[in-house]
């Protein structure tokens, strides 16, 4: 058993390497955020299940939620390629500094702190107590997140 932990744990450290490597913190990023909306999840049903109102459609519609949300985060990935493809070959379109990416980021960071907030809810509803300080510093870095994707678009509505 001990050997099946042990390269289990080396795989899992190779793919955190893997992804450190290619994507540098973007990376830790992505490993964050897959690691809460693992988290979410449990704590989510965890909580359905001390209401005693666990159903496993429920739990259904939060994976299809899940899996939603990785499409948005590919997405927001294919938008920073392709817009780093353009500036790297449309002359007329180039930039004075390198774009190493905005979109991917900006998503995963508002990801993470919604998961973040709901896994603190569903801590709540486990009965845990969490500090009010915590819930407002979680909707205070989604708004600023809100108001940073905002600022992408609003600006060129604006010209």
């Amino acid at each position: 058993m001990d050997e099946k932990a042990n390269h289990l744990k080396a795989a899992i450290a190779a793919g955190v390497g893997v992804l450190t490597g290619l994507w540098g913190w973007l990376g830790w990023l992505v490993v964050l955020w897959v690691a809460l909306m693992a988290l979410d999840y449990i704590t989510g049903s965890a909580a359905a299940c001390r209401k005693g109102d666990w159903a496993s459609w429920r739990a259904r519609e939060g994976i299809w939620h899940k899996a939603g949300m990785v499409t948005v985060v590919i997405v927001a990935a294919g938008a920073d390629l392709l817009i780093s493809l353009v500036l790297a070959n449309l002359p007329v379109l180039a930039l004075p500094v390198r774009y190493p990416g905005l979109v991917g980021p900006v998503v995963l960071v508002w990801y993470i702190v919604t998961e973040l907030g709901s896994v603190t809810e569903n801590a709540v509803m486990m009965g845990a107590p969490v500090p009010a300080w915590l819930t407002r510093l979680l909707a205070a870095g989604k708004a600023a997140m809100d108001k940073a994707g905002d600022a992408l678009t609003v600006e060129e509505e604006e010209r």
